[in-house]
């Protein structure tokens, strides 16, 4: 009787999170075609800040998704979704300021020759690859969490953390890499 009553309060995020998913890419690719700022700034602030506070958000979700998978590991289901709600917020923030910089400043190139641009490359590409995958892949991840649903949240997170621990660390080498080029 009690799982039905669990099977109830449950809910179908499917759709939602298509939705959003396909909002997101569409807004993001979207931003190549919004006027640029002339003044490179925002609020009276340089916008070459914001790439800094994507990194950072990129390095603080990095080391809070460190932190849930340390305390699953443990058995602290309670830390872990404080990790995890965590690494959430952080990412939606960088989401945020991410479209911001884009949308006012548009892109940077890479200004260099030889090896370290190949390395730039692959790591930018697959980068932004895995990005789009985790969107949706997160979320479903996170509402077979909180919706306990154990098992397949057990087995979706297992491709959700070691992408989602990739995509947050290229973030910051990224950033690292094209700094110099602001």
């Amino acid at each position: 009787m009690k799982s039905e009553a669990n099977n109830l309060k449950q809910r179908n995020y499917t759709p939602l999170i298509w939705g959003l998913s396909v909002v997101a890419v569409i807004i993001i690719l979207g931003t190549n075609y919004i006027p640029r700022s002339t003044t490179d700034t925002i609020f009276g602030m340089k916008l070459t800040v914001l790439p800094l506070i994507n990194a950072i958000l990129n390095g603080f979700a990095f080391l809070m998704l460190i932190g849930a998978l340390v305390s699953i590991i443990k058995g602290n289901v309670k830390a872990h979704r404080n990790f995890i709600l965590a690494a959430f917020s952080a990412t939606f923030i960088f989401l945020i300021t991410y479209l911001t910089y884009h949308a006012l400043a548009g892109s940077t190139s890479y200004g260099e020759d030889g090896f370290l641009k190949y390395v730039y490359y692959f790591v930018l590409i697959s980068h932004i690859f895995l990005s789009t995958i985790l969107l949706p892949l997160s979320l479903f991840t996170l509402t077979k969490g909180l919706n306990m649903q154990v098992e397949k949240h057990k087995k979706i997170a297992r491709w959700t953390m070691p992408i989602w621990l990739y995509v947050s660390l290229t973030g910051v080498i990224v950033y690292v890499l094209i700094s110099p080029f602001y």
